[in-house]
């Protein structure tokens, strides 16, 4: 029993990977700025998902007054943001919580931030990187093993006066918050409900009603955006994407939704870790046919499941489990380890559409005891319409970050879900080069 809960234990560890952010550790915590200023004003921030997490990554400033265009620069203002942990219990990991972050665009704007040739605010655009924690709105508890949003403060000092024509900005002092944007998020609602007396937290985004049938689009978090907050499960990574518009535009518009568990999809029915069960399982698949019947213009034949991970893992016992709901199925660096899956699971699943996505760097979940083998079962049992996107590595795919050698900015092997987000895992399908949008696109119950 001992060596089963250490063992279980190590592997909840590694699975943490899947969940904190990269974040530095390099920085030294930085005094709070104390400097009084009479001419106090307010602030909004805009949150953006990136493939490393959501980031704040602007600040809207409140002049107080019109000025134009090209009157400020990036040593304007300086700006100052607290990290601010929820408890005693869970320190802020990185960069200390405390420190100035660096302005690289500053310019004139409306209240949106849009930029403007004249205007009452100035936007500041910050640094982000994958190794620089500042941005970052999450903090990982190691006491509750996963992500939760923190709180923040920002303190924006002016350095140097704003003079356009007769008006002149000087001595402000932005340090009350008026609240902010988060981007794709907030087309998202939060809703729960009680399944199999189990309360289910989750976050959804419906297409522009037209009047037709629009395809589900559903994702599983990875191990560490469980809890109750029901954002949680698409911003702890890109799952937000899913409604971006260039992934929309391929399915006409679809619904997205993402379901958070308490705790971990891996939780058994017995209490085992990733054995092949899993207590969630069917209140999950009861708040999925719950919201597919709420929403009539879901098209019932066009339902697609994925998850990454530990949403990976439950991807794989829905489509084994419920394998005529789906059209198609997409694990990423699933965690269902291949000596867990019968010989009829294999017979019940070539049926399905489905696509493997994983790095051959990936520790976490050994790709040679997991997806691979899988694979190669499903292949041999005959599926006609299976695809396995096996990369090298996990690399930046934005072209945004580099290493120190100028080679992109490599992220720990786990991350494969990253290429699912930004469409990246391609297959030759009948002669033509196919994304894996364009082929979950196509896939229907009709065509099975």
């Amino acid at each position: 029993m001992g060596r089963r809960i250490k063992r279980n234990r190590r592997f909840i560890m590694a699975f943490i990977l899947s969940a904190v952010l990269v974040v530095s550790s390099s920085s030294k915590a930085l005094a709070y700025d104390t400097q009084v200023q009479s001419k106090t004003t307010i602030y909004r921030t805009v949150m953006e998902v990136e493939d490393f997490g959501p980031q704040i990554t602007k600040v809207i400033v409140d002049l107080g007054k019109t000025v134009g265009k090209n009157t400020i620069d990036t040593n304007t203002f300086k700006v100052l943001v607290i990290r601010i942990p929820n408890s005693e219990d869970a320190p802020i990991l990185g960069d200390n919580g405390v420190g100035y972050r660096k302005v690289t665009k500053a310019y004139i704007s409306d209240k949106d931030g849009n930029e403007a040739e004249k205007g009452n605010y100035a936007t500041l655009e910050m640094e982000i990187a994958p190794n620089k924690s500042f941005g970052l709105p999450l903090n990982y508890s190691m006491k509750k093993q996963h992500n939760e949003w923190i709180n923040y403060e920002y303190r924006i000092t002016q350095q140097k006066d704003i003079v356009s024509g007769s008006t002149t900005v000087s001595g402000l002092v932005a340090n009350v918050s008026n609240g902010g944007t988060k981007g794709l998020l907030d087309k998202f609602t939060v809703s729960q409900g009680t399944y199999n007396n189990i309360n289910l937290h989750y976050a959804s985004y419906v297409p522009a009603k037209d009047g037709g049938k629009h395809p589900l689009i559903i994702w599983l978090h990875g191990m560490g955006e469980g809890g109750t907050d029901g954002l949680l499960g698409i911003a702890g990574n890109k799952g937000v994407n899913f409604a971006s518009k260039e992934i929309q535009s391929y399915f006409n518009g679809a619904y997205v939704l993402g379901p958070q568990s308490p705790t971990y999809w891996m939780e058994g029915t017995t209490g085992g870790f990733g054995d092949g069960t899993s207590k969630y399982e069917n209140a999950l698949m009861d708040l999925i046919k719950d919201y597919v019947a709420k929403n009539p213009n879901i098209d019932t034949n066009r339902i697609y499941i994925g998850g990454d991970s530990n949403g990976g893992y439950m991807t794989m016992l829905l489509a084994r489990d419920y394998t005529s709901y789906f059209a198609a199925a997409f694990p990423t660096c699933e965690a269902l380890k291949d000596t867990l899956i019968t010989k009829s699971d294999i017979q019940k699943l070539k049926d399905l559409p489905m696509w493997f996505i994983a790095a051959k760097t990936d520790t976490t979940v050994p790709v040679n005891d997991y997806v691979i083998p899988t694979y190669d079962r499903l292949v041999k049992a005959g599926a006609s319409n299976i695809h396995l996107s096996l990369f090298d590595n996990v690399v930046d795919t934005s072209g945004l970050y580099n290493k120190a050698d100028g080679t992109p900015y490599e992220y720990d092997g786990h991350w494969s879900w990253i290429y699912v987000f930004n469409n990246k895992p391609i297959d030759t399908i009948n002669g033509k080069s196919t994304t894996i949008m364009e082929w979950l696109s196509n896939q229907s119950l009709n065509k099975k």
